[in-house]
């Protein structure tokens, strides 16, 4: 039987897609741009688009915009600020020798997205969706390895650097799935589009301040690139909104391991537009990932 608290399921999928999309658009503006201020653009072009949405579902719901509670803030201010602190971390891995490792140990972010939830939330997760998580996460650092990467697991700085970003992106998925339910008196679709407009005008600011203060000639390219920079904010705000209406319906746990499945589209794009073959490990990881996610999905 249909039920409303089932859509978590293809919101995140939507969510994945489109944050596969943003990524693609966002890597070709690294180069003109750097990383931050490619970066910048998911906020500083999607929070535009976040009001619109926002607009739009006031529209169809007939709900009036509420007042957030006192608890909203620090939900808010916990998920918009762990997100800009784990990007800066997942950056940061990104010039270290020991990228590929680090990379799968920020792979770790659905177990730790369960744990936190538990502390903070109290999002209940059964014993099976437990093993779900632990299946899909072990499958993905199964796929992300590469030969030789495994020597360095014995090395300090890429375990804390991964594990580290990975908590903070885990606190930003329980953050702001805090922030949404706690906004009072409004369907799920209206709180997950206040809090996106109000995550992305945070995360917004503080990039933009950061950017004026230490590149200002990078905001002066992101102004001069902003056809494209158009369409990357979009496709962030449009898996953004989808990410939030998950995050409104059911555990944080739940959605970032479910949105694991972007692996699989990443591996779907490299074996038919670059005929990259799948080595037996990445096939076992697959399988790994796909075994896991079903039993999220079924349990």
């Amino acid at each position: 039987m249909f039920s409303i608290a089932s859509l978590w399921i293809p919101f995140t999928i939507t969510a994945a897609l489109g944050q596969v999309a943003r990524n693609a658009m966002q890597r070709q503006l690294t180069g003109p741009l750097g990383t931050w201020g490619a970066t910048n653009i998911r906020f500083l072009f999607g929070f535009p688009f976040s009001i619109v949405f926002f607009a739009a579902v006031l529209a169809a719901t007939g709900d009036s915009v509420p007042w957030p509670a006192p608890a909203f803030w620090p939900w808010l201010l916990l998920g918009a600020l762990s997100q800009i602190v784990a990007t800066g971390l997942m950056l940061l891995a990104m010039n270290d020798r020991s990228f590929v490792v680090t990379t799968a140990y920020l792979k770790t972010e659905a177990i730790q997205t369960a744990i936190f939830g538990f502390i903070f939330l109290g999002d209940h997760l059964t014993w099976l969706k437990v093993v779900a998580i632990l299946v899909a996460t072990v499958g993905v650092i199964i796929t992300a390895l590469r030969p030789g990467g495994e020597k360095g697991f014995a090395e300090l700085k890429p375990t804390i650097i991964g594990l580290v970003a990975a908590a903070a992106f885990a606190l930003s998925a329980v953050g702001f799935r805090g922030a949404i339910i706690t906004v009072p008196g409004v369907s799920f679709v209206t709180a997950a589009s206040y809090t996106l407009v109000f995550g992305l005008f945070v995360q917004t600011l503080v990039l933009t301040i950061y950017l004026l203060a230490r590149a200002p000639e990078v905001l002066q390219k992101i102004l001069g690139l902003w056809k494209p920079s158009m369409f990357a904010g979009f496709m962030g705000a449009f898996a953004s909104q989808f990410w939030f209406l998950a995050f409104a319906l059911t555990a944080a746990a739940n959605v970032r391991t479910l949105a694991l499945v972007e692996v699989l589209f990443a591996q779907a794009v490299a074996y038919y537009s670059f005929n990259q073959p799948l080595l037996a490990r990445e096939i076992f990881g697959i399988a790994l990932i796909v075994a896991g996610v079903a039993l999220l999905v079924v349990v």
